[in-house]
């Protein structure tokens, strides 16, 4: 069963080794963009899936975004996290909870 929560502290982490000072501008927007699309927020996958597809960059963070907006099952397999091992998948990028 997945958690869900705004953005867990193994996703905002990378987020602000990604972005610095505007770390906290983007989790604004990956939050704003999950209750647009979700009506709450997503799930860790989700979020993880468009800090990897974003890599640092804000236009691949706005491209992300709206993948998510659009068909976030794209997002996943973009991100290489639609997979049953996606849980690896984070705890490799990000570090185990």
């Amino acid at each position: 069963m997945e958690v869900f929560v705004a953005v867990t502290r193994r996703i905002a982490a990378a987020i602000e080794g990604q972005y610095g000072t505007e770390a906290d501008s983007v989790v604004s927007l990956l939050e704003e963009a999950e209750l647009r699309v979700f009506h709450r927020a997503a799930s860790e996958r989700i979020a993880a899936a468009v800090v990897i597809l974003a890599n640092g960059s804000v236009d691949k963070l706005l491209d992300a975004i709206r993948l998510m907006e659009i068909d976030w099952r794209d997002l996943l397999v973009g991100a290489e996290l639609d997979d049953s091992d996606w849980p690896s998948r984070l705890d490799d990028l990000f570090g185990s909870n």
